[in-house]
């Protein structure tokens, strides 16, 4: 990973970006939705940004290299469209101790500007190095298409809950609050009955017992799936996992999907018979699945499921897509891709 992706407070920053044509407009598209003062220099402007002058969301000063006015930015985006300009530019700025990002000039850049799906207070950020601009843009339909138009005022809702879960769940229920709460009652919210779904929290918080989680399963998949056919199913699994049991020669691509804080635990290599060993794994799942826990098993998938039988452990083994299938109905590989950028 060259570029690591960080997300910067912007509030009370400001921005400056030099340049007055289209990709400069382009550019206040994108900066413009977060809350920093942005400073447009350009000898000219395009209608766009005169625009966004007249609305007072800019500010416009027509000198192209003045120090004085780079001075305290936190970022600093050129796209004058003359190479000699551009790199003047950028040099100046980093003398004043900005960040600077030249449009369509990565070598001379300190950061690239990705796209994004804005659910605000949810963004996902898309990046592929400067290297695939269009397999960024398919990744982010991709993703907007995925993600509920509602969503970013559910995220908030949930964050002016915060201070109320704190004092109305046990801390060690909270997570469990959370996990139903990015089900059903988001569910209603994002699909246009928000009001129900404040009443199912306000219930539950007024309550102060969670309800019950769904009865929770064992979830097999097979070792020998590659990565980026994944379904979107086992994607799910590996990022809503409590305990993940997987070989030692298991993919570190699968396993970089699955959460952070899920405990891992290598399938049994103890002396004694296969059957012995895949029977001591299930008793494993078995216990950790009595606990309330979600368990995702990585193996082979024939040999988990009876195992599993044998200790009456419900699971469900979840298809991997065959390699040999369209791109186009391998959704899973937009998720892993996107979480790679």
């Amino acid at each position: 990973m060259r570029n690591f992706p960080i997300f910067l407070n912007m509030d009370g920053a400001r921005v400056v970006i030099i340049g007055g044509g289209e990709q400069a407009a382009q550019k206040l598209r994108l900066i413009g939705r977060t809350t920093a003062a942005i400073t447009v220099m350009a000898e000219a402007m395009c209608g766009e940004l005169e625009s966004a002058v007249a609305q007072g969301r800019i500010i416009h000063h027509p000198a192209i290299l003045d120090a004085s006015l780079l001075a305290g930015a936190r970022l600093v985006i050129i796209a004058t469209g003359c190479a000699a300009l551009d790199a003047a530019a950028a040099d100046l700025a980093r003398q004043q101790g900005a960040v600077v990002n030249v449009v369509d000039r990565p070598a001379i850049s300190d950061f690239i500007t990705p796209a994004i799906v804005d659910r605000d207070p949810v963004v996902v950020a898309i990046g592929t190095e400067g290297t695939a601009p269009v397999l960024a843009r398919q990744i982010k339909t991709a993703l907007e298409s995925m993600l509920e138009p509602g969503l970013g005022r559910f995220a908030a809702l949930a964050g002016r809950l915060r201070d109320r879960v704190a004092h109305r769940i046990a801390p060690s229920d909270r997570r469990r609050f959370w996990e139903w709460a990015m089900d059903l009652p988001r569910r209603l919210a994002t699909s246009g009955r928000e009001a129900e779904a404040i009443a199912h929290l306000d219930q539950v918080l007024s309550s102060g017992h969670v309800p019950a989680p769904r009865q929770r399963a064992v979830s097999v998949i097979d070792a020998a799936a590659e990565p980026d056919l994944l379904s979107l199913r086992a994607v799910g699994r590996l990022q809503r996992a409590d305990l993940i049991l997987h070989g030692a020669d298991c993919s570190s691509d699968i396993l970089e999907l699955a959460r952070r804080d899920a405990e891992r635990e290598i399938l049994s290599t103890e002396p004694g018979p296969a059957q012995w060993q895949a029977d001591r794994d299930a008793r494993r799942a078995a216990a950790a699945v009595e606990d309330g826990h979600q368990v995702v098993w990585i193996g082979n998938a024939v040999n988990a499921s009876a195992a599993l039988d044998r200790a009456g452990v419900t699971y469900e083994i979840i298809p991997v897509a065959s390699a040999t299938e369209p791109s186009d109905t391998q959704p899973s590989a937009v998720v892993a891709r996107a979480k790679e950028g």
